[in-house]
């Protein structure tokens, strides 16, 4: 089997990286974690935005840490994925290409309101 075709083979759909990308982060103790449809906005970055909620700088790396290592076990090398504000983690950006994560910590997440502001876009609540 080609390596192409190796590849092609462990790609996950957008809706699979969504469900993965929502377990990973309510595996590691993410609150109120809320992904926003994007598609029917004409929004060309994206399809989807996940924001979730982490009291803590350390909580919020091992959500997006959990995210890129389980991605990294299913899809091979992630050399596109972006990240920004890993250092810092009061909010850290996980650019997936078709998903942006949003990890936020509360008063950060209070004060921009993501949902609000892209509020014309199709929530979902994970449970």
């Amino acid at each position: 089997m080609s390596k192409r075709a190796l590849l092609a083979k462990t790609t996950l759909s957008t809706a699979e990286r969504l469900a993965l990308v929502q377990e990973v982060l309510a595996s590691k103790k993410a609150e109120d974690i809320l992904s926003l449809d994007l598609r029917g906005l004409g929004y060309l970055l994206c399809d989807y935005f996940v924001i979730a909620t982490a009291e803590s700088d350390r909580q919020a790396q091992a959500a997006v840490d959990g995210i890129l290592e389980r991605l990294k076990e299913l899809e091979g090398p992630l050399s596109s994925y972006h990240v920004e504000g890993y250092e810092v983690g009061q909010w850290i950006l996980l650019d997936l290409g078709d998903i942006i994560v949003h990890v936020q910590q509360p008063e950060v997440r209070r004060y921009y309101r993501l949902e609000e502001l892209w509020g014309d876009a199709k929530q979902h609540r994970y449970a």
